[in-house]
């Protein structure tokens, strides 16, 4: 993934935690709704005039008081993040987020469309009241924390065991999980097929280290007051809600210590894969029947299932047994109010706003509304809505490019492939094959999903939320047991965004991430190559990073490379991670290099593999000496261009500790200072910084 990942089984390679040959396949009209053919069909207008800029390299960000072969980030990006200051109401701001930005306002004047529009229909109606009852703040304000009082009458009544149990799988069936995730997602071992998948979940904080480390204490002390604050909101006493908040954070601590980390998750994708019966999943977890929990779901028995992480169900089984039902009450009553909160009073939205985005990640004021509305309709009906804006975003030559783009990359990677000299003849093959059998999805869905049967009104805001969570949540359990749907995308056209699904063998472009400084049909190649290319090669080359590799062309969980070759892989992979193990933010923080080796492996071969299309695509041509740079130069400095981004200090803190990818600054020179190619663009010397040579130089793909 080139920047944030999905949940579920959607890793950084995106198997998505979450979620056939190479073949060109005719348009599909973006409009695909009978409502569109109805003589009072809403024709959706865009006012580009309106807006937001696009964030495209400008021969005046350079800062020429720099050296680009010592400092190449300051170089090309110092200047430009000096002017930019982070908005109030973010925690980073550089080119994703510009183009989100962008996204974000054409997504508003089409759910403003719909909303108005009396006779909307299908996607139109469903985007049209979750923004209208969203935008009405007055109503929510009035309603209180009413819309969620029969929950949490049914949670007060929760007195033993069996009780908890029964609600836990209630509450389940309708989307809404507290302790794990459950879903279908393709058979690691049968791809062509779903199956059911449970995950561990449970947690409140970002990840499990934040539990225990020492430098996250004042964390775990805010989480603390947090907690009491949304019970107290609730109408719970002030003493019973500190005395509930600290059982609750007893309670996640236990979870937390038999959970595994993110960077644990991210780095072996086998923990995902735990395939067991029903009967045996039911001796694991005593107190939790999963033959039950299924028929409460209704998912028929399969022959089995993922019981992923299984010492973390088995840790919920002895809790269920040991734990008092009023801790048990209390950390029910505060999830399902948290989790509600963005969809309530500006009471609730307020405070949840000020842990997560304040405290956490430094945000310095909420979004305005009609930002959170969209972003729970992105959530929410994401492809309803991105049905929409590739009606008026996105252009069938912008399409037509990128066909083009894909398959100059591919060329080039299977190039480089059969020029590695680490790698036997035998897995080259195996390679090739698997190169081969990518598959390339563009822009939008060639099908999009039927909505039929999603219920929405102009009644109740959180009321669209949650009949959207069920449906969403019914319409995955229906996949399970059932051939995988290959059309299907893990990310809706709106989104700024790609990834490369290893159970697929695919990679994936979403629309609204093919703009500057990405993709411009009206751009030189170097930008493009540099740009939306190195995207390009980056999602191949998860294909071959060290969890991708262990899928095979068909999405197969399988080991096809020989004994010497993996040896060889590790050796040359843990020179990457030396690399960014040494690098430091300003305020001294470490970067994990483990932790982001996935991604760093990505972007080293997708940066190789881009140049080498590029240089492919312009032979024979002249280098046209854009303002003074050549074609090479400009072709790193888009590439440095896509990674200017400016973070608060609690945002980078928060983002080390969790995420799978570096920060910016550490990719705009971490492949580049591997590539011989930047040295002789920049006349670059041994010794500079930003020149690896001998040991030091990381050779993979």
């Amino acid at each position: 993934m080139i920047a944030r990942k999905p949940q579920i089984l959607m890793l950084s390679l995106a198997v998505a935690a979450a979620l056939a040959a190479c073949a060109k396949k005719e348009d599909a009209a973006p409009a695909a709704d009978t409502a569109a053919k109805a003589p009072d069909a809403l024709q959706l207008k865009l006012d580009e005039s309106s807006l937001p800029g696009v964030n495209r390299f400008q021969i005046g960000d350079l800062d020429t008081s720099k050296n680009a072969c010592t400092d190449f980030a300051g170089y090309a990006n110092g200047k430009w993040l000096a002017a930019n200051a982070i908005p109030s109401d973010r925690t980073s701001w550089g080119a994703f987020e510009m183009l989100d930005e962008r996204s974000t306002a054409v997504q508003k004047q089409l759910a403003e469309q719909a909303a108005a529009h009396p006779g909307a229909t299908g996607v139109e109606k469903i985007v049209g009241d979750l923004w209208a009852t969203g935008m009405d703040e007055a109503k929510a304000n009035a309603q209180g924390i009413e819309p969620i009082a029969p929950m949490l009458k049914a949670i007060d009544g929760l007195q033993d065991k069996d009780a908890i149990v029964a609600y836990l799988n209630q509450s389940a069936a309708k989307g809404q999980a507290f302790l794990f995730g459950f879903g279908a997602e393709a058979d690691f071992n049968k791809p062509d097929t779903n199956m059911a998948y449970a995950f561990q979940g449970g947690l409140g904080l970002p990840d499990k280290n934040f539990y225990f480390d020492a430098d996250k204490k004042n964390i775990r002390d805010e989480y603390v007051k947090h907690i009491a604050k949304v019970l107290e909101l609730s109408g719970v006493a002030a003493a019973d809600a500190q005395k509930q908040a600290s059982d609750i954070m007893a309670f996640e601590t236990r979870l937390a210590k038999v959970s595994k980390s993110n960077e644990e998750m991210s780095r072996d994708v086998s923990l995902y894969y735990n395939p067991v019966t029903l009967a045996d999943a039911d001796k694991l977890t005593p107190n939790f029947s999963w033959t039950k929990f299924f028929e409460s779901q209704g998912v028929a028995p399969q022959e089995k299932f993922s019981l992923a992480v299984p010492a973390f169900h088995q840790e919920v089984s002895k809790m269920l047994g040991d734990t008092d039902p009023a801790a048990w009450r209390a950390y029910l009553r505060f999830h399902t109010i948290d989790g509600a909160s963005p969809y309530l009073s500006d009471a609730f939205a307020n405070e949840n706003f000020n842990f997560y985005a304040k405290t956490l990640r430094g945000q310095k004021e909420i979004e305005p509304r009609w930002k959170r509305v969209l972003s729970t309709i992105e959530g929410q009906s994401g492809e309803a809505l991105g049905q929409m804006y590739v009606k008026v975003a996105f252009s069938p030559e912008a399409k037509a490019k990128m066909e083009t783009l894909v398959a100059n990359l591919g060329t080039a990677l299977k190039a480089r492939i059969q020029n590695l000299t680490w790698m036997s003849d035998e897995t080259k093959a195996k390679a090739m094959e698997k190169q081969a059998a990518f598959t390339t999805k563009i822009g939008y869905p060639d099908k999009w999903r039927d909505w039929t049967g999603l219920s929405t009104s102009r009644d109740s805001y959180i009321g669209n939320v949650l009949a959207a969570m069920e449906f969403n949540y019914k319409w995955n359990l229906g996949k399970i047991g059932k051939p995988v749907d290959r059309t299907e995308w893990g990310m809706p056209p709106q989104m700024v965004n790609a990834y490369y699904n290893p159970l697929q063998n695919e990679i994936v472009f979403p629309a609204a991430i093919l703009q500057p400084p990405f993709f411009d049909p009206n751009a030189t190649d170097e930008m493009n190559y540099g740009g939306i290319g190195a995207v390009i090669g980056h999602e191949m080359t998860h294909g071959y990073d060290d969890q991708g590799r262990r899928f095979g062309p068909t999405g197969k969980f399988e080991n096809w490379w020989s004994d010497a070759d993996s040896k060889g892989f590790k050796a040359l992979t843990g020179k990457l991670v030396a690399q960014f193990d040494g690098y430091r933010t300003a305020d001294g923080q470490k970067i994990n290099g483990n932790h982001t080796l996935g991604e760093n492996i990505a972007d080293l071969g997708g940066l190789a593999t881009a140049y080498d299309a590029m240089k492919k695509a312009t032979e024979g041509t002249p280098d046209p000496m854009t303002d003074g740079l050549t074609r090479d130069q400009r072709f790193f400095l888009n590439w440095a261009t896509v990674w200017r981004r400016n973070f608060t200090p609690e945002e980078l803190k928060n983002r080390i500790a969790t995420d799978e990818h570096a920060p910016a600054q550490f990719r705009a020179i971490g492949a580049p200072s591997n590539l011989p190619t930047f040295a002789a663009a920049f006349s670059c010397k041994p010794g500079d910084a930003m020149v690896r040579t001998g040991d030091q130089q990381v050779v993979i793909w």
